[in-house]
């Protein structure tokens, strides 16, 4: 099915303006009470080759999750090339740095165009990718809790979270309410024009999700998801080796700062712009905390692997995002031309 949806003004403006808001916002919590004369010294003596060798992991996480996408689509039929796959994701996350989350959409479309698969049926597995991804995210927090627990403790009492279990046990249950209900209920609206479009698309988005349980490739699925979060992990490693102080940072150290990082590019801004160097600020300070280190100094430390870190990615992100846009009309143009000679 394709997505003919109209793009409302407004609700674009809206959201680019609140993501901008939630940035700046973070941006100058991340730099307020800090020596900004010391961070720029402390990026102008940086070694710069291990952020070159961080971007090959990054541009590599990008082709297994491509390959693995690949086979998540398998068990619906389509076969896609691992190049429209790859080019695909690369225009997704391009169009996470205008609008927050907008990249999922923007990649089924995308492979849509290129390969034909469904909107609804690849925008599930994508579905399906985030919550893989979540799981991977929790082992390397118990990996953390396990290794760098005086690390975590020093974080939370420093970033002054209170979390209020309640609220997540609460948002699980109606999560599991509204599913419930809508596979009861979702036949007396089949008749309804409007409606049985909303439905058809949600039967679209949960047979994308139940694909894990029909693939033909299980040992290959868990062997490029493993590699997609070693290239994340050694890409958030490797660059510690670029600032002097934190060169000796053991591999440990790499779990708390993933999970640190992958916290703040949750938060809806921009590209995570600000709220990814709030967290390595608060993070690299707490690790400076567990190691005896004055806090400080970590964070700004935190501040300067932040920088690198960040625009790293967002370079990665700019490169390869511009890069899709003419291979994805490539491939849009030589498949019309496949269509039409049939």
């Amino acid at each position: 099915m394709e997505n003919k949806k109209e793009n409302n003004p407004l609700k674009t403006f809206l959201t680019i303006l609140i993501s901008l808001v939630f940035a700046a916002l973070f941006m100058w919590l991340a730099l307020r009470g800090l020596d900004f004369e010391k961070i720029k010294l402390s990026l102008a003596k940086a070694n710069y080759f291990w952020v070159l060798v961080a971007i090959v992991f990054g541009i590599l996480a990008y082709w297994f999750r491509a390959i693995r996408w690949n086979i998540l689509l398998e068990p619906f039929g389509y076969r896609i090339s691992n190049s429209n796959s790859f080019w695909t994701i690369s225009f997704g996350y391009l169009m996470n740095l205008t609008i927050p989350r907008s990249g999922e959409v923007a990649r089924s479309t995308a492979l849509y165009g290129v390969e034909g698969v469904p909107v609804d049926k690849s925008f599930g597995t994508i579905i399906l990718e985030r919550i893989i991804d979540l799981v991977c995210m929790m082992v390397f927090l118990g990996l953390t809790l396990v290794f760098k627990y005086d690390a975590i403790a020093a974080f939370y009492k420093n970033s002054d979270i209170a979390i209020n279990p309640y609220w997540f046990f609460l948002a699980v249950f109606l999560l599991i309410t509204g599913i419930f209900l809508f596979f009861k209920f979702k036949n007396r609206f089949r008749n309804h024009s409007i409606l049985s479009k909303i439905i058809s698309f949600i039967d679209g988005i949960f047979h994308g999700l139940t694909s894990i349980f029909k693939l033909k490739q299980n040992g290959k699925f868990i062997l490029y998801t493993a590699l997609i979060w070693i290239c994340y992990y050694l890409a958030a490693y490797v660059v510690c080796f670029a600032l002097p102080e934190t060169s000796d940072f053991s591999f440990a150290d790499g779990f708390f700062i993933i999970v640190v990082g992958t916290l703040g590019m949750m938060v809806p801004a921009s590209g995570g712009i600000g709220a990814f160097h709030f967290a390595l600020k608060l993070g690299i300070s707490a690790l400076f905390v567990s190691m005896g280190k004055n806090a400080e100094e970590g964070a700004e430390v935190g501040l300067s692997y932040a920088f690198i870190s960040h625009t790293m990615q967002i370079v990665i992100m700019l490169v390869m995002g511009l890069i899709s846009i003419p291979m994805l009309a490539k491939a849009r143009t030589e498949r019309a031309k496949k269509i039409n000679a049939n």
